[in-house]
């Protein structure tokens, strides 16, 4: 990046003082697609987390472009407004930004509203540094307040159930490795087949800032991956169910089927889909639609949960959950209905003279 000093003429022909232009350092991409991508690259964003990267500025993409972006089914599908990366310093477009982001926050949950606009405040930074635009049209808008983490713990007759759930094998796969790993759902989605290493029952993952780390995982993923690899060598892991649309990245695309890397999105709808009976057991079938299933990270929650009751030493919880400090296992440290239930048997008077 280089910064020349710009004299211009004021009123009457009075001096302004020198004010900074930052000079490209190279042209600036003909489109905001491509900006994302070269940012993607330049920045240095890992493997783990360009994929979400890439999605939150799709989304931003359409909000940029002045339009809202859209949830749902309306998603899926939807190709994103072709603009260049040049028209981000309209300066009409921080207001419109702005009731665009509102309405947005009005209907997504806080968590994912402030990742969004933390990624996209990463890459305007960026591109201002390039010299590709000049004003931040996200300035004035704030994060929404977070609700404190709320998630339980599945009990064990609820883990049991969703083993039992007629869902195909790769779904079967993916939950499985989830709740024995232990690990987060998009670094799961993020595995390639080359990273995976059977024998030893466990894979290599690129987590935040670009570290390899490992996840373990049990007999039960070790009896499934053999039917769901099947004779592929290298690509992504779990594959959606048709050929990948012209214009995904190759990194998202298994070089043998031309089948796409299945997305963070359509997994956790999936799930959410198939849990909602687990998940209201009581409920009739004409309600079912209505109500709500369980997230994907419930299945890490669970595991790290029923790890702390079973007496897994601090330091394995750790190392299993590969959080940082102590205090971020708190969440997990909470007994879940299981274990209240043999806490209080154990401790029952009459249970005791049985004995």
């Amino acid at each position: 990046m280089t910064i020349e000093p710009v004299t211009e003429l004021g009123s009457e022909g009075a001096l302004r003082l020198p004010r900074a232009r930052v000079v490209p350092q190279s042209a600036p991409p003909a489109s905001y697609t491509a900006a994302v991508e070269r940012y993607l690259t330049g920045a240095g964003i890992a493997k783990s987390s360009a994929r979400i990267y890439r999605i939150s500025l799709t989304t931003w993409g359409w909000m940029l472009a002045g339009e809202p972006a859209p949830t749902g089914p309306a998603r899926r599908g939807a190709k994103p407004p072709v603009f260049p990366v040049a028209a981000i310093d309209d300066p009409a477009l921080p207001e419109v930004l702005a009731e665009l982001a509102a309405a947005r926050a009005d209907e997504m949950d806080a968590g994912t509203v402030n990742r969004e606009l933390s990624i996209a405040r990463k890459a305007v930074g960026w591109w201002q540094r390039q010299g590709w635009i000049e004003s931040d049209p996200t300035i004035g808008i704030g994060r929404r307040p977070a609700p404190p983490d709320r998630t339980k713990a599945l009990a064990e007759n609820q883990i049991a159930a969703l083993w039992r759930l007629d869902v195909a094998l790769r779904e079967k796969t993916q939950w499985k490795m989830l709740y024995e790993s232990a690990a987060r759902a998009d670094e799961v989605l993020c595995l390639n087949v080359e990273d995976l290493y059977p024998q030893d029952k466990r894979g290599k993952i690129t987590a935040k800032g670009g570290a390899t780390e490992w996840i373990h995982w049990q007999s039960g993923t070790a009896q499934l991956l053999p039917r769901l690899i099947a004779r592929r060598t290298r690509g992504p892991l779990f594959l959606t169910d048709r050929k990948a649309p012209a214009g995904t990245p190759t990194l998202d695309v298994c070089p043998e089927t031309g089948r796409a890397r299945l997305s963070y999105r359509r997994a956790e709808e999936i799930f959410e889909e198939n849990t909602r009976l687990p998940a209201n057991p009581l409920a009739s079938p004409e309600d079912i639609e209505a109500l709500d299933g369980w997230t994907l990270h419930r299945l890490r929650h669970s595991a790290l949960t029923h790890d702390a009751e079973d007496g897994t030493s601090t330091p394995m919880l750790l190392a299993r959950s590969r959080h940082a400090s102590v205090r971020s296992l708190e969440r997990y440290a909470r007994p879940g209905v299981d274990a209240v239930a043999r806490h209080v048997a154990g401790r029952d008077p009459a249970a005791r003279r049985r004995t």
